[in-house]
């Protein structure tokens, strides 16, 4: 198994972090699942462990400075160690309005929520992993051009800053054995909720973008990211697996 032995936090439950939480915990890592809901945590804890994995979970706010540190800190105790870390909670972002529109607080959200959860999550546990002398920190976005036909408010802006803190961190870490490494996708159909009033345009878009028709799945996205969390991707850091089936070309 890929992460026999390893260690992994997953901040947030939705789609793409329960998707990943599965995929690690079939791969054999421990999963520590952390969010504001605990009962969307223990769904998901539930499907890991009626599967025989590991999971368990904790409420923590990825926004609270001390918090997340306590969470990382309670994690490697009691683990031994901590591996892995993906920060992948909702962004509150608002889509749909045009940019001379949108409201400065709709526009800034989401910046503010990926910039402030990323930074905590990597930094509480980049502290651990140093000190281990090994550790991967994850990040799922990356960048790409702008939607042409749907308005993305501030949530491309958010994706394009934390790449950016990948590069710093991946340039500061690289030395203490730490890896840092972004999931590139183009977008999601399947992690797009069903009420949300502009996912079929936006599904259209997505599969019209990619050289095959047909976008990732999250059953992709899990695959990719353990392999990329895995020591079989030790060379690969301060780097995106491109994952967007050809949508954004490298």
């Amino acid at each position: 198994m890929l992460l026999e032995n390893k260690n992994a936090v997953i901040y947030g439950a939705g789609a793409i972090g329960a998707a990943v939480a599965r995929t690690f915990a079939a791969e054999g890592a421990r999963v520590f699942l952390a969010g504001r809901t605990r009962t969307t945590l223990d769904v998901v804890a539930k499907e890991v462990h009626a599967a025989g994995g590991s999971a368990e979970t904790a409420e923590v706010d990825a926004l609270d400075e001390n918090a997340v540190h306590a969470h990382a800190d309670d994690v490697a105790a009691r683990a031994g160690s901590l591996d892995v870390a993906f920060p992948l909670v909702g962004l509150q972002d608002v889509q749909g309005t045009p940019m001379a529109d949108m409201a400065l607080s709709d526009f800034e959200r989401p910046i503010h929520v990926a910039v402030r959860s990323t930074f905590l999550v990597w930094r509480a546990a980049a502290r651990h992993m140093r000190g281990q002398g090994a550790g991967v920190l994850l990040a799922f976005g990356g960048e790409g051009d702008p939607m042409r036909d749907h308005y993305l408010g501030g949530f491309q802006i958010a994706l394009h800053t934390v790449e950016a803190m990948r590069r710093q961190f991946a340039t500061e870490l690289g030395a203490d054995g730490v890896r840092v490494v972004t999931l590139r996708t183009g977008g999601i159909p399947e992690s797009i909720p069903a009420d949300f009033a502009h996912k079929e345009a936006i599904t259209k878009e997505l599969e019209a973008a990619t050289l095959g028709g047909k976008t990732a799945s999250l059953e992709d996205l899990g695959n990719v990211a353990a392999f990329v969390a895995s020591d079989k991707a030790r060379t690969m850091t301060a780097a995106t697996a491109n994952i967007s089936c050809g949508a954004l070309l490298d």
